[in-house]
């Protein structure tokens, strides 16, 4: 890691930028995607499928009869484990939900909002070097509360044209069963645009890769919503003497290990501090499976120390973490002054990981500094706002001379006239 002493202002911006995507020089490729399967629908599937996934395709479609196979393959721990996040996940989500209220703005006239689902949304599954399953999850429970008809799931297939049975099993467990073997770009593509076998849809949600992540910004170019801007998962930990060097370690590589182009930064507010951290650091790498992928996030990676609690919450708002863990003694100081962050974990016993998985909240948020911005993954996200008015005689002629008067002064005639002949039939009791 690369360590940084009191760096002043100045040096922030260099110090937080993230790891350089081009999203630009992937763009030729994504387009080229698009092109062949709005052309040729399914057949340009099968054949993307093929030469990035390596699997010959007889049915894109999972029947009913490998979820049932992928549904016993899985252990009942895991199955347990999944039933309590989403337990967890549902409850956190279902409070979300908000009644209808009617506001009368001026005698007469009553506004109100309410939240309607969206028609048809995809789910995007990464299943490359890790199935995330947790992420169906986060996804189609709020999908689920907020009442979406049709929900569609893609997930990238092995070799053998297989998904993951966890990725099968937690789909079936949310009643999701139009689930499809494609992956990458063409399952961006795909879910867009729509083919013979998968159905287009009016927002795409999920993470992915540099080329699902580009895929994701052309979709949106041509029409189709999507959850939010997003890329290489990030973690920022704040410690100081109350925290646990050992916990600060497990933290930070429990995210170094999600891709090479992970990373991570820990602030801290003495520099007595950083040795036990880059110790534990480099003791627990040794036994981890994805340890050259861990190593690769940690070389590009950043430990920050300032003498000030002051300016160690500004170095934190200027970066907006997507993940913010929070391990210090004062940290009323630091959730008040808080201005962008994804996701925060406060103390030292709520780890990322609990977020990622079983806690309650959402794993699907902002990355590269759109905390700064844009909220994480919630039921909103799977909701559209009406709003409606009924407005009485009493209340056109309270609020129709302003109407009037503001329509004839943006020179637009028709509307003002929409009130007056109102009021006009109101005054001669002709309404």
């Amino acid at each position: 890691m690369q360590i940084y002493i009191n760096p002043t202002q100045k040096e922030w911006n260099k110090l937080t930028q993230r790891p350089a995507i081009n999203t630009m020089d992937l763009m030729g490729l994504v387009q080229q995607v698009f092109n062949e399967v709005q052309e040729h629908g399914d057949v340009a599937l099968r054949q993307y499928t093929k030469k990035f996934d390596g699997a010959e395709l007889n049915q894109m479609i999972v029947s009913n009869c490998e979820i049932e196979i992928a549904v016993n393959q899985v252990s009942p721990d895991l199955k347990a484990a999944i039933q309590l996040a989403k337990k967890n996940i549902y409850t956190f989500h279902i409070a979300q939900k908000t009644e209808k209220q009617v506001v009368e703005t001026i005698n007469g006239v009553q506004c109100w909002q309410e939240s309607r689902p969206i028609e048809k949304v995809g789910l995007y599954i990464p299943g490359g070097t890790a199935p995330l399953f947790s992420t169906i999850l986060m996804l189609g429970v709020p999908a689920m509360i907020a009442g979406c008809p049709e929900i569609i799931l893609c997930s990238p297939p092995d070799t053998k044209g297989n998904i993951a049975p966890e990725i099968l099993y937690t789909a079936s467990l949310l009643g999701i069963n139009k689930i499809y073997k494609i992956g990458g770009v063409q399952a961006i593509a795909a879910m867009s645009i729509g083919t013979e076998t998968i159905p287009s849809v009016y927002k795409i949600f999920g993470p992915g890769n540099q080329y699902v992540t580009a895929a994701k910004q052309y979709a949106f170019t041509r029409g189709t919503a999507i959850d939010m801007p997003a890329g290489p998962s990030e973690l920022l930990v704040m410690a100081d003497e109350s925290s646990n060097p050992s916990y600060v370690a497990a933290d930070l590589l429990s995210q170094a290990e999600h891709g090479v182009d992970s990373q991570v930064i820990c602030v801290v507010n003495d520099k007595e501090l950083i040795q036990p951290i880059l110790e534990e650091i480099r003791n627990q790498l040794v036994g981890l499976p994805r340890k050259n992928i861990a190593e690769k996030a940690m070389n590009q990676s950043k430990i920050v120390c300032f003498d000030s609690d002051e300016n160690c919450i500004n170095f934190i708002n200027y970066y907006a973490p997507e993940h913010f863990i929070l391990a210090v003694k004062n940290e009323d100081y630091y959730i008040n002054n808080l201005v962008n962050a994804g996701s925060v974990f406060i103390g030292n016993y709520t780890p990322e990981s609990a977020g990622d998985y079983a806690s309650g909240t959402n794993h699907t948020l902002p990355t590269n500094g759109y905390a700064r911005m844009y909220s994480g993954i919630n039921l909103d996200a799977f909701c559209k706002k009406i709003t409606f008015q009924k407005i009485s005689k009493e209340g056109i002629q309270n609020i129709g001379t302003a109407i009037e008067l503001m329509a004839t002064a943006e020179g637009l005639q028709a509307h003002a006239n929409a009130v007056t002949i109102r009021l006009e039939k109101l005054k001669n009791n002709e309404a």
